[in-house]
């Protein structure tokens, strides 16, 4: 894996071929014979493919199918709009791996919440090596009005942390 450093301004950085499979691994994709088909996530919000809440700049429904490509390609266009995110957060020179691993843990979370995290306030302040610690804090969602650890979560902090960190994930 790389472990060249690149500025932040970078446009050319995006998202590694691992980065993907990790969001793939861990959002899952329901499917009804070769077609992706609409399911309710952890916080009961109607998902399709790889973690999507929208498509076609509409809400999800229940009941919706959409093909394997149209989920692959849904997937691609929301990562551009993650890949922007953490680009105009991070002010400091980050790794490829690092820049993915950031990517798939703001698709998971959200923009605003990786915003004010101290995960990226550590990651600008230079302390690369605490920015996984404070990854893994983001392990809860809300349950029946309730925050609550969820295991998969867990997991996934787990995986996105040593992805940032250069280190096989896979077996999370």
């Amino acid at each position: 894996m790389a472990a060249r450093k690149q500025k932040n301004g970078d446009n050319k950085m995006q998202i590694s071929e691992e980065g993907k499979q990790l969001i793939k691994k861990f959002e899952g994709c329901p499917t009804d014979g070769d077609m992706a088909v609409s399911y309710r996530c952890a916080a009961n919000v109607p998902t399709i493919g790889y973690g999507s809440t929208r498509y076609k700049g509409k809400p999800v429904k229940d009941g919706m199918k959409i093909s394997m490509q149209d989920a692959d390609n849904l997937l691609a266009e929301e990562l551009h709009e993650y890949e922007s995110h953490i680009k105009n957060m991070v002010k400091v020179p980050v790794s490829e791996n690092q820049f993915s691993a950031l990517v798939a843990w703001c698709f998971n979370i959200g923009p605003s919440a990786a915003k004010g995290s101290s995960a990226i306030r550590l990651l600008n302040e230079q302390k690369y090596d605490e920015v996984p610690k404070s990854m893994k804090l983001w392990n809860k969602a809300t349950v029946n009005g309730e925050k609550v650890v969820l295991e998969g979560l867990v997991r996934r902090r787990e995986a996105e942390a040593l992805l940032y960190e250069g280190k096989e994930w896979h077996e999370v």
